[in-house]
């Protein structure tokens, strides 16, 4: 798994930022208990900070307007609630239109620390990665801080997100500590991206139709008295059906309308064999068992082969699928849009 450098390198992280814009992004929703302390903790190598008032019932934008004296932080405001990708996706927006070469979103809840935040810029910046997140299962020893159902959760979004996203190198999809490259989000189908809590995983398929390089950045999990709109038991169900509905569109891009390789062939060649192994067989079990005669010899084999082979050829388009991961960062060659 690729990781960007750990916390010994933050002498030179602060050195690659120094001539860039950095922003931040806040979606601030019911954080105004939490939102002050976040801002207060971000430190100097950030330029702006957009505290986007998602329509929060807590009037967390005027609350910050009225408390908060830090003069890079702006105000932006929905009169819609649009959700955690909304309010995200509109700061990326108007930071592009500022001049910020890197925009990080954290949430407001105080879950992520600011003081790292330097480690998701810096593989951005060089050129090393079009896209950071974090990944809170990086140290085993500190996953028990994150409740159990949050756990087994992350850990079943993750596999799927794997398959979905076409990243099969990174983990906790789900985490909203991100960075990226405004050139890149000027490539993006912004207003195509889910707004609400698939907003982090469908990022990512959309980086993917893209081929923008990510990498994880390993980070601590924190909870304190922060309440979290997300319940994993409630949108599982939701989540497994658009992973699955991102799958077969990753596939049909990449695979048949982008382009055609052999991986395309050995899928096709899979699904075929799987299906008539299975069909066949399963017809002549059925007919065996409800007459009481034993099937011949060769309406066992075939299906057999053909499940067999069906199954190495799918492991042979998952092997190809895998090694294809992006790894040449986008943005370098990118211009910057007008």
């Amino acid at each position: 798994m690729r990781t960007t450098p750990t916390p010994l390198d933050r002498g030179s992280i602060f050195s690659d930022a120094a001539n860039q814009h950095v922003a931040v992004v806040i979606p601030c929703y019911r954080v105004k208990k939490h939102i002050l302390g976040v801002i207060d903790a971000i430190g100097p190598e950030v330029q702006t900070i957009y505290c986007v008032d998602d329509a929060c019932p807590e009037g967390s934008g005027a609350f910050v307007e009225e408390h908060c004296t830090d003069a890079r932080v702006r105000v932006l405001r929905h009169d819609v609630n649009q959700g955690v990708g909304g309010a995200t996706l509109t700061g990326y927006m108007r930071a592009a239109q500022d001049g910020a070469a890197v925009v990080v979103k954290v949430d407001g809840d105080g879950q992520m620390d600011p003081a790292i935040l330097p480690l998701f810029v810096a593989p951005i910046l060089r050129g090393e990665a079009d896209y950071s997140k974090g990944n809170r299962f990086w140290n085993l020893s500190e996953i028990h801080q994150m409740p159990w159902l949050r756990r087994v959760g992350n850990l079943a979004l993750s596999f799927m997100a794997k398959a979905s996203t076409g990243y099969w190198d990174i983990f906790d999809p789900t985490n909203g500590y991100t960075a990226i490259h405004t050139k890149v989000v000027a490539r993006l189908p912004v207003k195509a991206i889910s707004k609400r809590y698939f907003f982090e995983t469908d990022m990512l398929f959309r980086l993917n139709t893209i081929r923008a390089v990510v990498v994880d950045v390993p980070m601590d999990a924190r909870y304190g008295d922060e309440v979290s709109n997300l319940k994993v038991s409630q949108v599982l169900g939701e989540f497994a059906f658009k992973h699955a509905r991102n799958f077969g569109k990753r596939i049909l891009y990449r695979y048949y309308l982008r382009d055609l390789s052999i991986a395309s062939l050995e899928l096709l060649a899979s699904i075929a064999l799987l299906a008539m192994g299975v069909l066949y067989g399963g017809f002549h079990w059925w007919a065996a068992l409800s007459t009481g005669q034993p099937s011949a010899v060769g309406t066992v084999v075939l299906p057999a082969i053909a499940i067999v082979s069906g199954l190495q050829f799918l492991l042979a388009f998952l092997g190809f699928d895998i090694a294809s991961v992006p790894r040449r960062p986008i943005h370098p060659l990118l211009t910057p849009s007008r």
